[in-house]
């Protein structure tokens, strides 16, 4: 199961991605908004993999030496083929892909890291929704694209995400 380390946005940022989570679904597709546990919230993940062992959880909050990150939300970026994942891409800054990397650098050694999830490698975003069908690739676009609003703001935190265990809890 994952294990993930996740940066989470800000208050505005946050509504702003609940708003296209919600056009989504207001579209007839299956956003990130449908999925109703309260620890679904848009995030950025900063690393992945099958296993974390807690030992090393001091050496990442040691690591995470900056609380707030400004954020920009860019352009919608598509994963996958037939079954699609619709993400908003986040604009790297420095910062952002230093931390990143610190974050990396510590967990290194986990098993099951995707190799998307290595610096360099690394494309950083805010899922939208998951499994859209190709063909309704276009709508989910339309549909996702913010009215002309400024989606720049900070990040709020970094967590950590069990999913085998489905909790979550902050680093900072």
């Amino acid at each position: 199961m994952v294990q993930s380390v996740e940066l989470l946005l800000d208050a505005p940022l946050d509504t702003a991605v609940r708003d296209e989570w919600t056009r989504l679904l207001d579209a007839g597709l299956h956003s990130q908004g449908r999925v109703r546990s309260e620890s679904n919230r848009p995030h950025v993940t900063l690393f992945v993999a099958h296993a974390l062992p807690d030992e090393l959880e001091d050496a990442l909050r040691a690591t995470i030496t900056v609380r707030r990150i400004t954020l920009r939300l860019g352009g919608v970026v598509i994963f996958g083929g037939r079954y699609a994942t619709l993400a908003r891409t986040v604009v790297p800054s420095i910062e952002l892909l230093e931390l990143q990397a610190r974050v990396f650098e510590v967990l290194s050694e986990c098993p099951g890291i995707p190799a998307h999830i290595r610096p360099g490698e690394w494309t950083p975003h805010v899922t939208l929704a998951r499994r859209v069908p190709a063909a309704r690739i276009g709508t989910a676009v339309l549909a996702a694209q913010m009215p002309e609003r400024q989606l720049t703001g900070s990040s709020a935190g970094v967590r950590r995400w069990d999913g085998e265990a489905k909790r979550e809890w902050l680093l900072t």
